[in-house]
Parts: C-alpha cells; sequence; structure tokens
C-alpha cells in the first residue's frame, strides 16, 4: 500500500477508489488525517471535539471488510467532520452554546446515520457560530474559525468549521446546512464547493418546523464530484423529515453530462436588492468576462423579488423561535447576541405576519420562475464582502450602507433560499483582496442534478483558466495569529472521555 505523503489532499472520490483497488488502507487514511488535524487545526481551529481513538477502530474494521471482498459502502473508510449541529452518538454536540457545553447524544440523527451507514467514519466535529446563528464561525465554547488562506480572516458560517477543514485538507468529507447561505458563503470564503439541494432532497431531522423549505441539509466537498458523492450516501425519503420524497439516491453520484456551449446564462450582481461591496461587482464581472465565451448566450438579468428581506426575516425568525424556545427559557443571558436578537424579533411577530411571509414567499418564487423561460441557469457573486476579520461578527456596512442587522450582508444568498431552486457555490479564483471568490450557481426549480452537472461541467472549464480555477491555500505560511482563535472562549468545554478528547487552536 502506498505512503503518499499527498494522500490528503486527493479528493474524497479519489480516495475511495484507492481504497477499494486495496491501493490505500483506511487505517492509513485515517492516521495521514489525524496528523493534518494535529498540524494545522492550531491555525485554524476548524475541527472541534474528537474521537480519535473510536475512529482507529472503526478503520481497523473497514480494512478487515476491504480485505475479506466484503461489499463496500460509497463513503467506506473516508474520515468524516460532522458539523456541530449535527448530532453524533458518543461525542459531544455542543451547537455552540454554553447551554449544550457537555451536551453527548446517545444517537446519531438521521443524516450522520445515514453517512456512517456508506462506512464514512466520524473523525470530529466541525465549528460553527453559536446555534448556527450568522455566517462567522465563532462561539464561546471552542472559539473562532480562521479562513485556510488567511487565519486572520473568517472563514463564513454557518458550516465555517467544514468549509476550512476541507479547503485545508484536514478531511476528505465534511457536512454542512444551510437556511441563508450557511452551505454557500463558507465554501466561497475557503474556496470549495458547497451545495444547498433543493428541500426534501437530503433529510434534515433536527428540523423542529418539519414544513419549511427554508432550512436544508446539504453536501460540501473540494470538488463538485465529491459532494455528489456525499449526497449520493445521503439523499432519500425519511419521515423524520416531511418535505422528504421517493427519490434514487444513486442518480446523484454521476454528474450528469451538460453541454455548456448549449447553455443559456443569465447573471446578476445583486438580484435587484442586495447591498454588494463595489470591489465585489467589479471581480464579478471580470469573471463573467473571463467565462462568457463557455456559454450560448450570457446576458445580464433583470430581477423584481419583491420584499425579500422582510419575508426571509420573518420565516428565519420562525424558525429560530421554533428551535431555540427551551434553551432561551433555560436561561437568555446564556445565548449570544445573534441567537437572542433572531429569538426576540420572532417572539414579537404576529399571525399576521407569519401569513404574509408565506404569501410572500411564493409570489417570489413565482416571480422567479420568469428568468427561467429564457435561461437555463442563474450566476451571481455568492458573498457580497471579502473575508473580513473574524474579530467583527458581521459585516456592519457595505459600500458605507449600514446592514439592518447581522445577517442582512448574506442577501444574495437568503433571496436564493426563499426560491427553494437548488444553488451551487463554486470556487472561481480570486477577488480583489487576494482571497478565494465564490460563483452562485442557481438552477431551476427541483433541477438539483441539472445544477450539479452545470456547475461539474464550468468546474473543468475553469481548471484550465488561470482567473477562474479553485485557489488553494498556502498551508506552509499558517502560523498563531493575534489575538488566538480561542481567546473568546470563557471556560474549558466539558468533554466525554469515551469518545477521546476536544481540540482547539491551545489544546491539539
Amino acid at each position: 500500500m502506498t505512503t503518499d505523503a499527498s494522500l490528503v489532499s486527493r479528493s474524497a472520490v479519489e480516495l475511495r477508489r484507492l481504497i477499494g483497488s486495496k491501493e490505500i488502507s483506511p487505517v492509513e487514511l485515517l492516521d495521514a488525517c489525524i496528523a493534518r488535524i494535529e498540524a494545522v487545526n492550531p491555525f485554524l481551529n476548524a475541527v472541534t471535539a474528537t474521537c480519535f481513538d473510536r475512529a482507529r477502530e472503526e478503520a481497523l474494521a473497514a480494512e478487515r471488510d476491504v480485505l475479506a471482498g466484503a461489499p463496500l459502502g460509497l463513503l467506506h473508510g473516508l474520515p468524516l467532520g460532522v458539523k456541530d449541529l449535527e448530532a453524533t452518538a458518543g461525542l459531544l454536540t455542543t451547537y455552540g452554546s454554553p447551554l449544550y457545553r457537555d451536551n453527548v447524544p446517545a444517537e446519531d440523527n438521521v443524516l450522520v446515520a445515514r453517512l456512517r451507514a456508506a462506512g464514512a467514519i466520524v473523525t470530529g466535529k466541525t465549528n460553527i457560530p453559536e446555534m448556527g446563528a450568522g455566517a462567522n464561525s465563532r462561539n464561546d465554547v471552542w472559539g473562532a474559525t480562521g479562513n485556510p488562506f488567511d487565519p486572520r480572516l473568517n472563514a463564513g458560517g454557518s458550516s465555517g468549521g467544514s468549509a476550512a477543514a476541507l479547503a485545508a485538507d484536514l478531511l476528505p468529507v465534511c457536512t454542512g446546512s444551510d437556511t441563508g447561505g450557511s452551505l454557500r458563503i463558507p465554501a466561497a470564503k475557503c474556496g470549495v464547493v458547497g451545495f444547498r439541494p433543493s428541500p426534501g432532497v437530503v433529510p434534515s431531522s433536527r428540523k423542529l418546523l418539519g414544513w419549511t423549505p427554508i432550512s436544508v441539509v446539504g453536501p460540501m466537498g473540494r470538488t463538485v464530484a465529491d459532494a455528489c458523492l456525499q449526497l449520493a450516501a445521503s439523499a432519500g425519503v425519511s419521515a423524520s423529515d416531511p418535505l422528504t420524497y421517493a427519490l434514487d439516491p444513486m442518480s446523484f453520484l454521476t454528474p450528469m453530462p451538460m453541454d455548456l456551449g448549449r447553455l443559456r446564462v443569465g447573471y446578476t450582481e445583486d438580484f435587484g436588492c442586495c447591498d454588494v461591496d463595489n470591489d465585489i461587482r467589479r471581480v464579478f464581472r471580470e469573471k463573467i468576462a473571463a467565462m462568457r465565451h463557455l456559454f450560448r448566450s450570457c446576458d445580464e438579468v433583470s430581477i423584481d423579488l419583491g420584499d425579500a428581506h422582510k419575508c426571509f426575516d420573518v420565516l428565519r425568525a420562525e424558525s429560530f423561535v421554533a428551535g431555540m424556545r427551551e434553551a432561551y427559557e433555560r436561561d437568555p443571558s446564556k445565548l449570544g447576541p445573534n441567537t437572542r436578537a433572531n429569538y426576540e424579533m420572532g417572539a414579537r411577530m404576529s399571525l399576521v405576519d407569519s401569513a404574509w411571509a408565506q404569501s410572500e414567499q411564493t409570489r417570489i418564487l413565482q416571480r422567479f420562475q420568469r428568468l427561467y423561460r429564457d435561461y437555463d441557469v442563474i450566476l451571481s457573486p455568492t458573498t457580497p464582502v471579502s473575508p473580513f476579520p473574524w474579530t467583527s461578527l458581521y459585516a456592519e456596512s457595505i459600500n458605507g450602507v449600514r446592514q439592518e442587522n447581522y445577517y442582512r450582508w448574506l442577501a444574495p444568498t437568503y433571496v436564493v433560499t426563499l426560491t427553494t431552486h437548488p444553488a451551487l457555490s463554486l470556487p472561481c479564483g480570486r477577488d480583489h483582496a487576494d482571497m478565494p471568490f465564490g460563483l452562485q450557481i442557481v438552477g431551476g426549480f427541483r433541477q438539483d442534478r441539472e445544477t450539479l452537472g452545470i456547475a461539474h461541467a464550468m468546474e473543468q472549464a475553469f481548471a484550465v483558466l488561470p482567473a477562474l480555477r479553485r485557489p488553494l491555500p498556502d498551508l506552509a505560511k499558517l502560523g498563531p495569529v493575534e489575538p488566538s482563535l480561542t481567546s473568546i472562549v470563557t471556560a474549558p468545554p466539558v468533554l466525554d472521555a469515551r469518545v477521546g478528547q476536544g481540540t482547539n487552536a491551545s489544546a491539539v
């Protein structure tokens, strides 16, 4: 078996092939990932609680199955990082909140159970904002996650730990979820792929408002094919999420072939209603100019999304009231400013507000469909600003315009959330600050396979264009930063000794 030093940088698809062909061992791969975590995570703080001892036992069992010629799952032997919003049996799940500092679930939730059933080996949790609120992955339990391209800057959120872990080659498979952009934003800021599937494709068993379409679970990966691999292992009907429906998960395994030369592309800098930094607008126009020759047509589009901001305010607040009522009533002083603000906003709303927001979302969906009469896909910047210091909780202003609240700067992704269309953030070179630039690809209604196929074809085309290809961080330049990435931690996390140790920038 090979001892290739570049093992951890290979794609999940390639690693799974090498395991199946007995060219590498699951034990060898896990050891390489643990070594990378121990070497790099102190500078990024992407991985939090870990279960290395249990993972080694599972890797040994996976190796025995390979040698015995047993049937192997889609993710057999691949080390897995699980976002700290997802319940993991026997492994600390804090939701980034001091209220759950010692929470060790007895069972995996549906997503984690499916990935483990496909052969993935849970190795650790990945960092988030408290309760997943916001797009800067920092909290009072674990501290902040730094960007692999510059750890002084934020990695996005709420799936920021997963995105940073993938970009820095800590783990080949990591989970994510998305309400207002939590898969797409960190993927854009860290130079990886984040796919928000249509509601109901992947079950979200922790969603208390089971019928809402704004919160979904989806895959991240270093490549589109890696995201497809995870999607195939996790998609499908489950009574834990009433929006799920019968489908063929294996239909996602291989990206659908797409001819970019036949593609009618529409693009927008701001969806007609989002604040976007002028430098990001300029960079986006340059990216469009560099890629438009790939398509049949490529036109700027005008969009009327109605009162999308107010609509999202209400629907997001509803979800937070449902999900956080117990925590708020236990001790509101233990909640951070973002989560508390969301809950209190929702608690002040009325049934009239809710009914209006549900109706407006339907109108937004209907307006959005008009674009797809003439276009196959819509492109936009994923985020309106370049990564900023993680010491700032959020982007308070854009082009001098003060943002109304801590998530208003996420508008280019959350307005797409309201449409329920599948959307993917694809690495697209670097921005004006030499940081990763994410291109948001919004596919047609319920056209998840087509959207992934388009993204894969664009990824292949971008690979030979220096201005558009996926950037890679220079990990050799990583070092300690001030203030420390864990400086906002107020007390050490309480860990379950049965499952190994917690890791952070001061404890690895």
